[in-house]
């Protein structure tokens, strides 16, 4: 079978497609047949050497991906052969809160990910997907959505409430999955973009508005204008320390800021207005498989489907690094196996 590997921290060019081995399950395992994958902003981290220099090489990258169950180890018993199956991104993380522990199990960087013909994962790290996705779609769910959800309706309070005002920031896979759970929810999305057309295309899913930062840079008062003054109840903060000093005056007082990404790069923020404005202001890294599948259950209700941007072939890895690299993207990059 064929498995890409990255042997050394660069661009990609450092990804290699290799013949490797086929797995065999042991006791309590499944072998995946992976049908498709997706991209995260992490996985290009993790190929520059920016998101950990101490990640074991060679590394099969990335978290995110789908397919089938082909042979059950002896004692497997969640899944019969022929299911339709997602990783979830941290192994062990079945439940409850997150510990040092699962992070050690996170597929695609702690331990190998799912950029191979074939895997073997321990039973309890998969899921069932929605019947209704492809494996395409299914494979955009994993780290993304599930963060997405943990943000708004794990995170939040009690989750998100119809009426209340989300702020999701430009337009990746979190912050569109985040759009359409909010909607979903009966919540008002604004939205931000460099893109005119993008934002035209997040209406479409479902914001009420949108807000262009480079025409309009302070795009946090105009957030509140739109807001009558108030500000937002949620915010959906994926740029990190470049965008968060605006995104804590756009929510509202005792108002709720998940903090996902780091798309802006590093800088310095004062902590007064968290302070001042008794601002829950709470880190999101991904989620549990319990998470997961209560996520699933309202796609599944829903019929909800993710935004796929474009779909690579595997051999074409190196071009669908280069489109993430891009920032054109909207929506979900993924690669079909």
């Amino acid at each position: 079978m064929k498995a890409i590997r990255i042997h050394r921290f660069g661009d990609a060019e450092e990804l290699r497609i290799e013949e490797a081995p086929e797995p065999r399950p042991g006791p309590g395992q499944v072998r995946v047949r992976i049908r498709a994958a997706s991209l995260n902003y992490r996985d290009l981290l993790i190929l520059k050497g920016l998101y950990s220099r101490n990640l074991s090489l060679p590394l099969i990258p990335l978290s995110d991906g789908a397919g089938e169950v082909v042979e059950a180890g002896p004692g497997a018993t969640r899944f019969a052969v022929g299911a339709r199956v997602a990783g979830i991104f941290m192994q062990t993380w079945l439940g409850g809160m997150l510990s040092e522990s699962n992070s050690k199990s996170a597929l695609g960087g702690a331990i190998d990910g799912l950029l191979a013909e074939q895997v073997v994962l321990n039973e309890d790290g998969l899921v069932a997907v929605p019947e209704h996705l492809s494996f395409e779609e299914a494979a955009t769910l994993p780290c993304a959505a599930v963060t997405a959800w943990n943000a708004l309706m794990e995170l939040s309070g009690g989750g998100v409430r119809p009426g209340e005002t989300v702020l999701t920031l430009g337009t990746g896979g979190v912050s569109l999955f985040a759009l359409q759970f909010a909607h979903m929810a009966g919540a008002r999305v604004i939205a931000t973009s460099s893109s005119d057309a993008k934002l035209e295309r997040a209406k479409q899913l479902g914001a009420s508005d949108g807000v262009n930062y480079k025409t309009t840079p302070e795009w946090d008062k105009k957030v509140r204008d739109l807001t009558g003054g108030v500000g937002v109840d949620h915010v959906v903060e994926v740029g990190g320390a470049g965008t968060l000093p605006r995104s804590l005056k756009a929510v509202r007082a005792a108002g709720h800021v998940a903090l996902i990404g780091v798309l802006s790069g590093a800088g310095d923020v004062n902590p007064m207005p968290v302070l001042m404005k008794a601002v829950r202001l709470q880190g999101v890294f991904v989620g549990s498989r319990a998470m997961f599948e209560a996520m699933n259950r309202a796609i599944a209700l829903h019929r909800m489907k993710p935004v796929i941007d474009r779909v690579f072939g595997f051999e074409e890895v190196r071009a669908a690094y280069r489109h993430l690299e891009s920032g054109a993207h909207f929506g979900k990059i993924v690669l079909r196996l």
